[in-house]
């Protein structure tokens, strides 16, 4: 498989970052205590025009600029790639995910999980039982609102993950928040943060057939617009950790995007989708949920990508070390693609809220495992919304 990777450490594709230390402002954030830096755009023949900021830092890297505007990722160098959490950059480049190039991105490979992962070590319930997954109802504006998927570049190519709108405490009811697994936006341990990063709510809004999207208008895939990550944050842990097995980065396999609009039209992520979800720091134990609903675009066979899918399953608990927190894990025969997508369940005032995302999973689709969500992530999370009051 190519590029498409989301689901991830043991599941999820395309770049677990996650990082477990806990994180406050300027700890584990995309770009420290500097000022968020607009995405600036990228057009046609005039070359890229981006702030000198911006410019100084690729160079600094060695990173040819019209390479980049291509979208291209050859003849990368280990020591090419962008990795720091300080070092997060994303221009916007307009035009780049048409239609026919957000129908060919790969799930990214899924990573197998070791099988004697967390036997022994805290607390790991017996293996769920396969819940198949089942087509969310269209147009997805209605049943997943919140719901779409992340675009992204990376050595192997192009390459998908899930996402979800979440509210912004600091902007109500015009949150341009995006929640997703790390491993979606830095590569972890053996490698840095991927580019051309980008949203799309509700893709494939009616649900159609892959065959029928080839050669279709933007607006038929991408109805809500492409809206691009001109900041990202995942945990220290990720980076540190995080590889294609999940590993000790996978209980801290989150990321906060925030996003603008390739095109400008002045209304928030959140005004345009007409919705959001609000993000459980302090879920109930694993125990004592009753139920689960993982949403995502599953890209790895029998899946295409193109649709969107949902489990819902009550929750076990899954350890990989005995020191790390432990992650929820669910019965689900997604597979790579879906990494990132939200998991909602009732919150503290019973109404649904986003208490994980989809991280890992086995080789053999039959179950998924996503980080609980405390005080690491909502430090993230925090910063992220800090950044843009």
């Amino acid at each position: 498989m190519r590029p498409n990777r989301p689901v991830t450490a043991i599941l999820c594709a395309a770049a677990l970052a996650l990082t477990a230390a806990a994180c406050g402002p300027g700890d584990g954030e995309a770009g420290g205590d500097a000022k968020p830096t607009v995405a600036a755009s990228l057009p046609g023949k005039d070359g890229i025009k981006i702030p000198d900021g911006l410019k100084d830092k690729l160079k600094e890297h060695g990173i040819d600029l019209e390479k980049w505007k291509g979208g291209a990722w050859k003849n990368w160098k280990k020591e090419d790639w962008l990795r720091e959490a300080g070092d997060y950059v994303n221009p916007i480049i307009e035009g780049l995910w048409d239609p026919d190039r957000m129908r060919d991105a790969e799930q990214p490979q899924q990573p197998a999980v070791d099988p004697d992962a967390g036997k022994d070590q805290g607390v790991t319930d017996p293996t769920p039982a396969p819940v198949t997954a089942k087509a969310a109802n269209t147009p997805y504006h209605t049943s997943v609102p919140q719901a779409g998927k992340v675009f992204f570049d990376g050595p192997e190519g192009s390459m998908v993950c899930s996402a979800t709108v979440v509210k912004d405490p600091a902007h109500p009811g015009k949150s341009n928040l995006v929640w997703t697994a790390g491993h979606c936006v830095h590569a972890g341990k053996s490698g840095g943060w991927y580019r051309n990063i980008a949203f799309v709510p509700s893709y494939n809004n009616a649900g159609r057939p892959a065959a029928q999207l080839k050669g279709a208008p933007r607006e038929q895939v991408a109805p809500y617009g492409v809206w691009w990550s001109d900041w990202a944050q995942t945990s220290d842990q990720w980076i540190a950790n995080g590889g294609p097995t999940g590993g000790a980065g996978a209980p801290y396999d989150f990321a906060v995007l925030h996003v603008t609009p390739e095109k400008g039209s002045g209304k928030s992520l959140e005004e345009t989708v007409g919705s959001a979800l609000p993000v459980e720091f302090n879920a109930p134990a694993v125990t004592k949920v009753a139920s689960l609903t993982a949403t995502g675009y599953p890209a790895a066979a029998p899946f295409d990508g193109q649709k969107a899918y949902q489990c819902a399953d009550r929750p076990g608990r899954l350890s990989l070390t005995a020191n790390d927190p432990v992650m929820y894990r669910i019965g689900c025969t997604m597979t790579g693609g879906s990494s990132g997508g939200g998991w909602v369940a009732a919150g503290a005032d019973g109404k649904p809220a986003l208490v994980s995302n989809t991280s890992i999973g086995p080789a053999k689709a039959g179950w998924l495992a996503g980080p609980r969500l405390g005080p690491e992530a909502q430090g993230i999370f925090t910063a992220v919304s800090g950044k843009f009051k």
